[in-house]
């Protein structure tokens, strides 16, 4: 195969892929809180085996005006106002962390970000409204595309709940960690990678 194959650029069409998990205080994207964002660009390697690179990672302030629903925290076990968060506001947050997407995106030589996480449409409808909420002028995703390792998960294991997909592909999971965005976003991360590796191995990508 030609060298240059074997650069992400290649791989995706174009795409970015940065693995994104959000802690949130509800369901609702435009009215609920963002409480907590992790993403984790990938690399790939001489060999087009794809890699976790970078972690990026956020405790957010709820937005002025946003919904706080109990069940919710009392699921991911988050007290917004807590001072031990360290959380900083939704703007910075979000400016921050598109500064850095847009950086990696530059040096791999691709054209747009797109998300990649666990039932995606969720963290895409909440990392897409914080966009908006912040005004922020050019953001670096895709407003729609996305890969989703729940069914990636399900059509090479079988599985689609994360910590089952992420034992059938062979890799531990510590269900004490989990719904912790960063936790978690490294786990989709190095699924992903595994689902694509595995599919570069056998019949997939590069095509002859």
């Amino acid at each position: 195969m030609p060298e240059d194959k074997f650069q992400l650029c290649n791989r995706f069409r174009g795409y970015y892929p940065v693995v994104i998990d959000v802690e949130t205080a509800g369901f609702n994207a435009l009215q609920d809180a963002l409480l907590e964002v992790a993403a984790v660009t990938l690399k790939m390697d001489e060999n087009g085996q794809l890699h976790m690179d970078k972690t990026f990672h956020y405790h957010v302030l709820p937005f002025h005006g946003a919904n706080l629903e109990q069940s919710a925290l009392d699921f991911n076990g988050i007290d917004p106002y807590c001072a031990l968060r360290g959380a900083i506001s939704e703007q910075d947050a979000i400016t921050d962390l598109c500064k850095h997407i847009r950086k990696g995106q530059k040096q791999a030589n691709c054209q747009r970000s797109v998300i990649v996480a666990h039932n995606a449409a969720f963290d895409q409808s909440f990392i897409n409204a914080a966009i908006d909420r912040v005004e922020l002028k050019r953001s670096p995703f895709h407003p729609f595309v996305s890969f989703d390792t729940t069914s990636l998960a399900g059509l090479a294991f079988g599985q689609t709940v994360l910590a089952k997909a992420c034992k059938a592909a062979g890799m531990d999971f510590d269900q004490k960690e989990a719904h912790s965005a960063i936790y978690d976003a490294q786990k989709t991360a190095q699924l992903f990678c595994t689902i694509v590796n595995k599919w570069h191995d056998g019949v997939g990508w590069p095509m002859s």
